[in-house]
């Protein structure tokens, strides 16, 4: 298993970070390579994504449930890879700092089961805090989009599948100049 943990501070109040949390085809939305979020009910979705690297792409389908809705404060989560030994799960925990502040902290767990499960979990271990990193990032983005407040920075963001792919690409270089 693997996990991780990142916050951000979002300049906006925390019911606005919950306007934006409490509707998951936002979350979704934010994943690279989403290609369909349906709705189930309440509480489930299946996210269909286009993952890959290189010329490696494929097209899986992760069912999620947000079992518990505590908001504005929590949201509690699971999901599943259909027809892979994958699932995992996480938190969404958000404080007020502030009367136009938010401290968001989301965290995310991975499981890869079977006989390939420790080969994954060692490739996905560097990749899962960049990942999630970049996911809370986007989240804070959207937000203060919404919320009508200006980015901080007036240099231009990559997106979070750019940075992705660029970091799978270096791995993949590493991994293959190992073997020569």
């Amino acid at each position: 298993m693997i996990e991780t943990e990142q916050g951000v501070a979002i300049d906006a109040p925390i019911d606005r970070v919950w306007d934006f949390a409490q509707d998951i085809r936002k979350w979704a939305e934010l994943m690279p390579g989403l290609q369909n979020c349906d709705v189930i009910d309440n509480d489930n979705s299946r996210w269909t994504l286009k993952v890959g690297a290189g010329a490696l792409v494929r097209t899986v389908k992760v069912k999620v449930n947000a079992h518990r809705w505590a908001g504005p404060e929590e949201v509690d989560f699971t999901y599943a890879l259909e027809g892979d030994p994958v699932k995992g799960g996480g938190t969404y925990r958000a404080v007020s700092s502030g009367p136009s502040r938010t401290q968001l902290n989301l965290a995310i767990r991975v499981e890869g089961t079977g006989p390939m499960a420790p080969m994954w979990e060692a490739m996905g271990r560097p990749l899962l805090p960049k990942f999630a990193r970049g996911f809370a990032d986007q989240f804070k983005a959207q937000v203060e989009q919404l919320a009508g407040v200006a980015p901080a920075a007036n240099e231009p963001r990559r997106s979070m599948f750019s940075r992705l792919k660029e970091w799978i690409r270096r791995l993949l270089s590493r991994t293959a100049d190992a073997g020569r």
